[in-house]
């Protein structure tokens, strides 16, 4: 065999995996670059390697993967104390296929990853490879180089945290796209009374512009006040823009996009086809997985 097509196999063998990698480093860190950022020092590490010591790749690429992504996790929470305003997880364009599996389009949903944020870097890695890839305690434990107890506890901790925070959410894909419509056609109206019709009564906005945008930079609450805010932010979108409902996150969104620069991504969560929170991403910097 030569060098050449050693290499080849090298690389061809990471291709194979890297969809697998960039899930768990996106679900791990809620960060597109940060994900890619991981996934790239999975590759120079594998790119070291001696092929012929490594029996099995995808437990050897998962681990560098997971282990990357919860050292960026430890150094990511430290620079998210200093953001301004609220933190969400970036936004990403997901196929619609996505949501004919109800646990998929979960583990990527943003009122999940919210959640996923209580978690410490450690719980976190064990809930995202037990529930979203289903991996079981001993191949985790064999992942992250610990006990099988440890990682069972660790499990156990995750599972009751996560229940603890968060709220069911409607997951039938028809409701979902239905209240998307009905959402963005009063905001392309500017029909406060129509937004108030979709909207729970205990709405609540949670605005991502990261200090470079006219977000509001702390929640708006009730179905009043978020009603006029997202009129006042559709009144000023840009004069070229258009909202389409894409896939965002394993569920219907909006985007809204000035040429073919994404400027904003909404992600509405609903409770018997009542909007209940709406997320919003209007950091330019947090955009880059909606661009088409």
């Amino acid at each position: 065999m030569t060098r050449e097509t050693t290499s080849e196999r090298h690389e061809q063998s990471f291709t194979e995996h890297r969809g697998l990698l960039y899930a768990i480093a996106y679900r791990m860190l809620g960060s597109v670059t940060e994900a890619e950022d991981v996934v790239q020092d999975a590759w120079l590490r594998w790119s070291r390697v001696e092929r012929a010591a490594v029996e099995d790749p995808e437990a050897f690429l998962v681990r560098t993967t997971i282990r990357l992504a919860i050292d960026q996790l430890r150094s990511a929470r430290a620079r998210r104390e200093l953001y301004v305003g609220p933190w969400l997880p970036e936004p990403l364009l997901t196929r619609p296929d996505v949501a004919d599996d109800v646990v998929r389009a979960e583990s990527v949903s943003t009122a999940l990853l919210v959640v996923l944020e209580t978690l410490s870097p450690l719980e976190r890695a064990v809930f995202v490879l037990k529930e979203a890839f289903g991996y079981r305690y001993t191949e985790i434990a064999r992942l992250l180089g610990r006990g099988e107890p440890a990682v069972r506890q660790l499990g156990h901790r995750a599972r009751q945290a996560v229940e603890s925070h968060r709220r069911r959410y409607d997951t039938d894909p028809v409701t979902q796209r239905t209240v998307t419509e009905r959402f963005l056609a009063a905001c392309t109206d500017g029909d406060i009374a129509g937004l108030m019709k979709v909207l729970a009564p205990d709405v609540t906005m949670v605005s991502d512009g990261g200090g470079l945008t006219g977000a509001p930079r702390k929640p708006v609450h009730g179905s009043r006040l978020v009603a006029r805010a997202i009129v006042v932010l559709s009144r000023q979108r840009p004069a070229d823009s258009s909202a389409q409902v894409r896939q965002v996150n394993g569920a219907p969104g909006i985007v809204v996009s000035s040429g073919a620069t994404p400027v904003l991504a909404m992600i509405l969560h609903s409770v018997d086809g009542a909007v209940q929170t709406v997320h919003v991403v209007s950091n330019p910097q947090k955009l880059t997985g909606i661009i088409v």
